[in-house]
């Protein structure tokens, strides 16, 4: 299939394509114009791409994680870095629950004024 097609079926820019062939992730054959084609099977490895970069990973990373999956063997030191990643990832979700906790006070606060309080930041409401 050729890129425009590929990126229809993956729901990825074309642009993104050329950028994922361009960090090494994904790989495509030319035809005699010069024009990419790529496998079917490439709109799973497009997928798996983003599901990598939705969590947070890198291309520098995810270059050489994609052929330890496809060998179902992650070697220590790629465990030691998504080991890593997941902290950072469990770091970035307790910075945004803190934060939705603190849009949850500031709502409360103005649907609910304290005439006799003004916070000087959205710190829990003292009891």
């Amino acid at each position: 299939m050729r890129i425009g097609e590929l990126a229809h079926k993956s729901g990825v820019s074309t642009r993104a394509l050329r950028y994922y062939e361009e960090q090494g992730l994904l790989e495509s054959d030319r035809t005699f114009s010069g024009q990419r084609v790529y496998p079917e099977s490439a709109i799973d490895r497009v997928l798996l791409i983003q599901q990598l970069y939705t969590a947070g990973l890198s291309s520098r990373l995810i270059k050489p994680l994609l052929p330890s999956i496809d060998a179902q063997d992650i070697g220590p030191e790629l465990m030691q870095c998504l080991i890593s990643e997941r902290a950072n990832i469990a770091r970035r979700t307790a910075d945004l629950q803190e934060a939705g906790r603190r849009l949850d006070f500031l709502i409360d606060l103005s649907q609910n004024p304290d005439a006799h309080r003004c916070p000087a930041s959205l710190a829990e409401r003292p009891a």
